[in-house]
């Protein structure tokens, strides 16, 4: 089974998407949208964007823990990842999200 997205809606009635990889680990956490067609334009930047590597901006937290922001063309940040122990871990999350991101497989829980 391959990755999907999931569209969630929060307590406040925004939107915000997360890319899961096929072990429905959390890869890629968006931002919060107020209108649920703008997290859906996000979910087909992350679809059209994963697959070059000049969109990851590889960062090292205050805490010393590694993490990556998938950009657009734009540099407009369209989701973070999760915090990793070491930069091949991280290294290892875009890889997934490489390989993830392009899932059309929307699980709207809006």
């Amino acid at each position: 089974m391959a990755g999907w997205f999931e569209l969630n809606k929060s307590s406040d009635g925004q939107f915000r998407f997360i890319l899961k990889a096929d072990n429905a680990e959390t890869l890629l956490t968006s931002e919060l949208y107020h209108a649920k067609a703008s997290a859906e334009n996000g979910i087909a930047s992350v679809q059209g964007n994963c697959g070059a590597d000049s969109r990851y901006d590889k960062k090292l937290a205050s805490n010393g823990k590694h993490y990556f922001n998938l950009k657009a063309a734009n540099h407009q940040i369209i989701g973070t990842s999760q915090m990793y122990a070491s930069a091949d871990s991280r290294d290892a999350g875009i890889a997934s999200v490489k390989s993830n991101g392009t899932s059309t497989t929307v699980k709207d829980n809006t």
